[in-house]
């Protein structure tokens, strides 16, 4: 379980998150959803450990990300947005490395490596430099990392950003799947994502948290959700150069 307990975060005078308050319990696939700069990262940010809230708490699976980082880490796995990074290794040791780090070693590791470069189809690649990977295979191996350890709790931001039309579909279903028994939440700027796999959708503007619960209740007659979410977040502007 994902628990947000009024997260507050500010870099300098402006706040990006404020009072963030909400749950993603086991078997949920959570649409967490906001303009650019609305808080949608940063919140995520915060719930991995990555970067340390000002007030409040985050809690996974009982433990308390401020206080007991390491154990709460190992029960997740985070696709950051955008993500970089280790240009000189392949994939293969890419893959390797974060299963190690995660205490997956030998045939154990090779087996788990197996099985998520099969999942996101990342074969073709193992043997490939990360620096020579286009986006949408980097963000794959990045999704592969984060699923590599099994983990009870999935958060990914923009998981099908720079994948071709057919990987994302691979993609959903593949967080369609796996949402039986973990708790996941994916932020995305595709309203048709959070409409085709979640039940329930949070929004953020301005840092605080607007809507939080079914997505039926805010999806028009024809199941879309574009129209409410404009409604709910009319008041932020896109803050030019804004990555939180």
């Amino acid at each position: 379980m994902i628990e947000a307990e009024h997260l507050l975060k500010r870099f300098g005078s402006l706040t990006a998150v404020n009072d963030v308050s909400f749950r993603v319990m086991p078997g949920e696939v959570v649409g967490f959803l906001g303009a650019n700069g609305a808080g949608k990262s940063t919140t995520m940010r915060l719930l991995t450990g990555s970067l340390l809230a000002d007030s409040g708490e985050a809690h996974l699976d009982g433990h308390n990300i401020a206080n007991n980082r390491q154990a709460a880490q190992q029960l997740i796995g985070y696709l950051p947005e955008s993500a970089s990074g280790f240009p000189q290794l392949t994939v293969q040791d890419f893959l390797t490395f974060a299963g190690e780090a995660r205490g997956l070693w030998g045939k154990v590791l090779s087996r788990a490596i197996g099985i998520v470069s099969e999942q996101v189809d990342l074969q073709p690649a193992l043997h490939r430099r990360m620096s020579e990977l286009s986006k949408g295979w980097r963000q794959r191996a990045w999704f592969a990392q984060a699923m590599l350890h099994d983990p009870p709790i999935l958060i990914l931001d923009e998981p099908t950003d720079g994948l071709d039309p057919n990987q994302k579909d691979k993609t959903r279903a593949l967080i369609r799947d796996v949402s039986r028994e973990k708790a996941i939440i994916f932020s995305s700027h595709i309203l048709e994502e959070a409409e085709e796999l979640c039940e329930r959708v949070v929004i953020i503007t301005d840092g605080r948290v607007v809507f939080d619960g079914p997505t039926r209740e805010i999806a028009d007659d024809w199941g879309r959700l574009a129209p409410a979410f404009r409604r709910l977040t009319k008041s932020a502007g896109e803050i030019p150069g804004a990555n939180l």
